[in-house]
């Protein structure tokens, strides 16, 4: 989730502010429920699951299908199956170079998505583990 600043401090400057909130609003606003399901229903399987985690870990510059291949030991034409839900959930990207296909996550939609999901946590309230943490400690 993006770290916006509170609206009313006064150490933040009313363009930056803005510029915070219309940020959140891009990647968070835009989501619809229809592709949020359609990620989620992506992302619910076990192949799926552990081929995108490795893309994630893997950064920018992703994996090729062969190499995510041997980590998952999956077949190729399971994991070409498993890697074009991934795409048409527009939470993996791919490029050819030359003979090979390299496979990105594409982390914009990652957090738009996990902002999506953790929009309206607590009410509004910050319940950043720190903060469970410091309330814990006082009420004990």
């Amino acid at each position: 989730m993006l770290d916006l600043p509170h609206p009313e401090r006064v150490d933040v400057a009313p363009f930056q502010l803005a510029l915070a909130y219309s940020q959140y609003f891009y990647i968070i606003g835009n989501m619809e429920t229809k592709t949020v399901v359609e990620q989620l229903a992506a992302l619910a399987q076990e192949t799926r699951l552990a081929a995108w985690r490795l893309l994630v870990e893997a950064g920018p510059a992703g994996l090729t299908v062969g190499s995510i291949g041997e980590a998952l030991g999956v077949p190729p034409a399971t994991l070409s199956f498993h890697l074009k839900t991934l795409a048409n959930a527009g939470l993996v990207t791919t490029r050819q170079e030359g003979r090979f296909i390299h496979c990105v996550a594409d982390f914009s939609v990652m957090h738009g998505l996990l902002g999506f999901l953790g929009e309206n946590c607590c009410g509004g309230a910050d319940c950043s583990p720190a903060t469970l943490a410091n309330n814990k400690r006082k009420s004990a």
